[in-house]
């Protein structure tokens, strides 16, 4: 049952070198810098969204993910997801409006995986970046890059990932759109989605807990992700596979990773979901051929280099 949750609001990002990233987010992947907070913060957005960022690029000592955001409707659903996670037996930790610039009130949670999640109600709402609210163009003419046009989903690794999908799906009203089992009918990966798309957040088994795969960037056709593949050669980034199709919501994608280590991938095209749609499940010992389809196999790195 959706509880009010609407979708993906912004992941922080911690990053070894601020100017380095941004070379990396803004002038690569394509996202806009919006503005820097005086804790050194980087905001940065996707031009097709409508809020103020998506994106917060933190400098430290060592790569990685701080917490992932979730929007929900409004306020009166903000208190009753806060007192459903009280109940529920999650420590809640308040944070002040505007400690993020232009972001509400936030209340902040642990997934049994260890990763750090909240969830807000308001944001500044500028709109897309370069076209109009009224009689808009189809898209602005200075975009960079592979001209990402939104922050689309993350996958995280860790422990208790039967309990972590019991969270998401009974108090914050998440969706199973696909799931991957070992042989003893165990899950061993959930994808979950609070709308139409195929996830908006990931979870894979690992003993470690708070480990982060990857963040996810959507692009608008096939051609946009071989134009991808091309700047990522171009600029000499590291690449960790692709161009290629997932059998796992049959996206087409390319993952490769930022200055600091991070993996970022950019992918067009994938499957839907609906409320009335059953969980599509796959192997774990076909696991290669979810992941990556063509290949039918995965790369070790794919399996091993988390931040």
């Amino acid at each position: 049952m959706r509880k009010g949750v609407m979708r993906p609001g912004h992941v922080q990002i911690r990053v070894l070198d601020i100017e380095e990233a941004l070379k990396h987010y803004r002038d690569l992947l394509g996202l806009i810098e919006v503005e820097r907070d005086t804790q050194g913060r980087v905001y940065l957005k996707a031009w097709t969204e409508i809020d103020k960022f998506s994106v917060v690029l933190r400098e430290a000592d060592h790569p990685g993910m701080d917490l992932m955001g979730f929007k929900v409707l409004n306020n009166e659903v903000l208190e009753q997801l806060e007192a459903d996670l009280i109940a529920y037996g999650c420590e809640v930790e308040h944070i002040a409006a505007g400690e993020l610039n232009g972001c509400g009130r936030r209340i902040r949670f642990v997934a049994p995986t260890g990763h750090h999640f909240e969830l807000f109600a308001e944001k500044e709402q500028p709109g897309k970046w370069g076209v109009s609210k009224v009689n808009p163009e189809a898209w602005p003419r200075d975009l960079k890059g592979m001209k990402a046009t939104r922050f689309d989903h993350c996958l995280l690794y860790g422990p208790n990932i039967e309990e972590t999908y019991a969270l998401f799906r009974d108090v914050l009203g998440f969706d199973l759109a696909e799931q991957v089992v070992d042989p003893e009918q165990n899950r061993v990966a959930v994808f979950l989605t609070v709308g139409m798309k195929a996830h908006d957040v990931a979870f894979i088994d690992c003993p470690e807990p708070d480990k982060f795969h990857h963040a996810s960037f959507y692009l608008e056709t096939w051609e946009s992700v071989l134009r991808a593949a091309d700047l990522i050669s171009m600029t000499e980034t590291p690449i960790d596979i692709g161009p290629t199709r997932h059998g796992l919501t049959h996206g087409q994608t390319i993952y490769f990773f930022d200055p600091s280590g991070n993996r970022n991938e950019v992918f067009c095209g994938g499957d839907y979901h609906y409320p009335d749609h059953e969980a599509v499940t796959w192997k774990a010992e076909d696991l290669g051929k979810a992941i990556f389809y063509h290949d039918r196999v995965l790369n070790e790195r794919f399996l091993s280099v988390l931040t």
